[in-house]
This record gives C-alpha cells, structure tokens and sequence, in this order.
C-alpha cells in the first residue's frame, strides 16, 4: 500500500535543541495513527512541521505523492490536510455554525454551499443543535467538538488531532471516540496526538512514541505498550 502521508528523517532545531530528530514514518489510507509520548517529547513541533506552521531543518515530507515540507499552512490545507490545535481558539464573537462556515469557504465561494458543508460537519459533530449559539459560550468539550469541526469543514483527506481528548471527562472522551470512530469509517485518515491511553487504543491501528524528539518505538497498541523503552520513558510516568 502507498502511503499517504510519508515522512522521513524529519528534523527540527532551536538554536541547537533538537526538538524533533531525524523522525520517520509512514501513514496509510484510512488508518488512524497515533503519536505519543511525554510532554516536551516533540509531537506538536512535529505536527507544526506538517501543517506548514513551521519549516523543518531537514528531512522530507510526502502528501498524496508530493513533497510539502516548507510549504505554508495555507498550501497545506489545500492540498488536503486539515489540523486542530492543542490550545482551541474559535471567533468567540461567532456562531457556532459561522466558525464552521469560515473552514468551509476554503473550499467554495459560495456561501449558501458553505453553510451545506457546515450544517453536515456540524451534524456529524453532534453539535447542530447548538449552531447559533456563540461560540464563546460553549463549554470545552463543545469548544473541542467544535475544533475538529472547523477543520473537518476544510473537506481534508487527512485530519491532524492535537489533544482534542485533553481536560475530558471520561464520558466525554467516549463520545469524541465515537465520533471519531466513524469520520474513519467513511474514508478519513486519521493522525492524533493524544496522552488519554484508553483513547488512543481504542482508535489506533499503529502507535509511534516520540522521546526528547527521536523515535523510540513504533507498531500495534499491544507492541508499543509493552515495549519495556515506552513504558520506562513514558508509561511509568504518565497516568494511563
């Protein structure tokens, strides 16, 4: 299988930290693949680095058969890869639906066709009946409901998740998990960054563990989870 997303050797310094060093791997279609590891391990730098946020040091970066490494988060949405960020940010002074709308006029000029998209991503998200509320009044697992929404509405081939699990209530976790669950089934390949363990197995087919910016292991929930590095660097100090 071709890979859809594929990166190799990628690399990423500040001022002679590396934050991300010579990282590699591959991302299938329709898979959902996770990231993990411990805080200032280098998955947002990472992700930043496919995004467009930030060009890497070296290495390459592959989408659908094109190299995209410098490319601008612009350029990068349009070629099909939509992200969230860690920390969410909708236009609080908008509505629900409206946040959704800018995403999808990426897309289309037109608005009446834009706000057919966001009234379907919004309905995927469980969050239609909550469209003309502002979105500042939202609470926050709403306000990260609504994250994935704004870039599900991009019509991405492959969505980015940078902790969208983080602060959640189990019940809430359970209910992103869901959703997320079926986005895949409908064809959308899936990267995620996520600490909640019970929710990247419950998604992940393959796990990549990132350590002071390297790659320490990668493979199935099972492996990856008992490789004895993973639970040293990672597992044994983080809360499962």
């Amino acid at each position: 299988m071709t890979a859809l997303l594929s990166v190799r050797d990628l690399s990423k310094h500040f001022r002679g930290l590396a934050a991300v060093s010579h990282v590699s791997f591959d991302v299938n279609p329709g898979e959902i693949f996770a990231i993990i590891g411990p805080n200032g391990a280098g998955k947002t730098t990472l992700f930043n680095m496919i995004a467009g946020a930030m060009a890497p040091n070296g290495g390459t970066i592959t989408f659908a058969g094109e190299h995209i490494e410098g490319l601008r988060s612009d350029q990068v949405a349009q070629r099909g890869i939509g992200r969230t960020f860690q920390v969410v940010k909708p236009f609080p002074a908008l509505t629900v639906e409206d946040n959704v709308v800018v995403g999808a006029l990426m897309r289309t000029n037109a608005l009446g066709e834009a706000r057919k998209v966001a009234h379907e991503v919004l309905t995927q998200l469980d969050l239609i009946g909550k469209r003309d509320q502002l979105a500042s009044s939202l609470t926050l697992p709403d306000r990260k409901r609504l994250e994935v929404a704004r870039a599900l509405a991009t019509r991405p081939q492959l969505l980015l998740l940078d902790e969208v699990m983080a602060g959640l209530r189990p019940t809430e976790t359970d209910r992103i998990v869901s959703i997320l669950r079926d986005l895949n089934r409908s064809g959308l390949t899936i990267l995620l960054i996520e600490h909640v363990m019970r929710a990247v197995t419950a998604l992940a087919s393959r796990i990549l563990v990132l350590h002071h910016g390297a790659a320490i292991a990668e493979g199935t929930p099972d492996d990856v989870l008992r490789n004895p590095a993973v639970i040293e660097s990672y597992l044994g100090a983080e809360a499962l």
